[in-house]
């Protein structure tokens, strides 16, 4: 059996670059233009827990719900244009993902016209008192305390996995891969490895890929989106194209978008999004491989055309990051906005007053952290040394309390509202009304030996 050519290039466009992303963002990416497969990813660490709550309500949800009627308005479009889809939409939950976009084919008359691939494997929540039996005391890699310090409150702990899974569920022939916790880089190597027949331990190939997944995984953060570098004459945003990787076998690509979308691709833009969540940039490490970032060349290679080229690559560790989220008691938040004249002095008379009714209640607080927003909240003491305080036309108080004692923060949300005719004058709104308490989701990362987790792959015919 001879082996299938490779293609000269393959193009995977970013489609959500979180939770919550532009909706109009994968159907303009399959209608705009020529692509190949994709790519939609879905979860942050905070999501997890989120999703992991929902599971435990109702244990056919735990997956981002919103990929469905996505996926029901391009699915006849994937299956006309051969474009397959890799997202980790599935959260806590592939399968009940990948059964809800399968009954959406149907529905739409795809039944036996589409393959679905499930990735799981990454859930490590109901195996972590086997692990930690075992000696894996999944240690907190910013604290150093072991897990079972909080082991009664974790509220969900997944690994990350890397590419591979995915790269067997291509191979197996699915059209649309869903999995749990795969790393965002993991999506976009995933189809360059299946394409190009890359090898496990090509680790330069691996790197170039990794590095064009990070590069997208955002979004439209390398398009122009969030982008500081001359950001007023970026060109209409609010037709923003989402980029596309035009990747080649040799490892080197192109960053680029559909014809007529609004954006910028530049050298710039593509520097703003290669050093977010960089680290060590000579060591960025993921399940497949560790990135040298510093061997990274761009060049501009057109209009809104960026080469990437020279990534070096090094082997992949023996560990895998796990994601672990827990409970950290009650939060609040709350605010009101001051007005001129005098709005910063009123904001901060209110913040004291607020303080000392606190305190004459005697309520204790883990912490209380107060923000002057028009005035201190994004630059802190830079801020108070440089702006014209007294002239600024109004103030948003924002203060917030934590606690272990839900009581404790119930009482504080009853304290703010008083001020609008207690306290200072000039409140101008009352944002949301009374705040509610909110439980916190605290994160610990931590490391797991590679041998303690099982990717599992299922093909699911629709």
């Amino acid at each position: 059996m001879t082996a299938r050519p490779s293609p000269s290039t393959i193009r995977v466009a970013a489609g959500q670059g979180f939770w919550g992303d532009w909706l109009e963002a994968p159907y303009r990416q399959v209608t705009g233009g020529t692509i190949d497969y994709l790519m939609m990813d879905y979860l942050a660490e905070v999501t997890m827990s989120i999703l992991q709550k929902q599971k435990a309500r109702d244990p056919t949800l735990g997956y981002a719900r919103d990929v469905v009627p996505l996926m029901e308005r391009i699915l006849p479009l994937l299956v006309e244009r051969r474009i397959k889809v890799t997202a980790n939409a599935g959260g806590v939950n592939p399968r009940a993902c990948a059964d809800a976009v399968a009954d959406a084919a149907r529905r739409l008359g795809l039944a036996g016209k589409l393959r679905l691939g499930v990735v799981t494997g990454d859930d490590l929540l109901g195996r972590l008192d086997g692990l930690l039996a075992r000696g894996h005391e999944l240690t907190n890699l910013d604290t150093g305390r072991p897990l079972r310090d909080v082991r009664d409150r974790v509220l969900s702990a997944n690994a990350y996995l890397g590419a591979w899974p995915v790269v067997e569920a291509l191979q197996r022939g699915a059209d649309v891969v869903i999995t749990g916790r795969v790393t965002d880089t993991g999506l976009t190597l995933a189809p360059l490895i299946h394409a190009f027949g890359w090898k496990a331990d090509d680790w330069n190939l691996l790197a170039a890929g990794t590095v064009a997944g990070h590069t997208i995984e955002c979004g439209a953060q390398c398009s122009g989106g969030n982008c500081l570098v001359d950001w007023e004459r970026i060109p209409d945003l609010a037709n923003v194209g989402y980029p596309i990787v035009e990747a080649r076998p040799d490892g080197n690509f192109d960053i680029t978008k559909h014809a007529g979308t609004g954006g910028r691709i530049t050298v710039a833009g593509v520097t703003e999004q290669l050093v977010y969540e960089m680290g060590d940039p000579a060591q960025y490490i993921t399940p497949d491989c560790i990135a040298d970032f510093t061997t990274i060349r761009l060049a501009q290679a057109g209009k809104d055309k960026v080469r990437v080229s020279g990534v070096r690559g090094r082997p992949a560790t023996d560990k895998l990051k796990v994601s672990i989220a827990y409970s950290y008691g009650y939060k609040a938040v709350g605010t009101l906005v001051y007005a001129w004249p005098d709005a910063y002095k009123k904001a901060r008379a209110a913040d004291r007053v607020l303080r000392q009714r606190l305190e004459d209640l005697g309520l204790e607080f883990e912490a209380i952290l107060t923000e002057f927003v028009g005035a201190d909240a994004t630059h802190g003491r830079l801020a108070l040394e440089r702006a014209p305080l007294d002239e600024l036309p109004e103030v948003q108080l924002r203060i917030g309390v934590r606690s272990s004692d839900r009581a404790a923060v119930e009482r504080f949300t009853r304290e703010i509202a008083p001020l609008i005719l207690n306290g200072p004058p000039s409140v101008t709104g009352f944002a949301g009304g009374r705040p509610k308490p909110e439980e916190i989701v605290a994160y610990w990362p931590a490391l797991v030996d590679k041998r303690m987790v099982e990717p599992r792959v299922e093909i699911v015919e629709v």
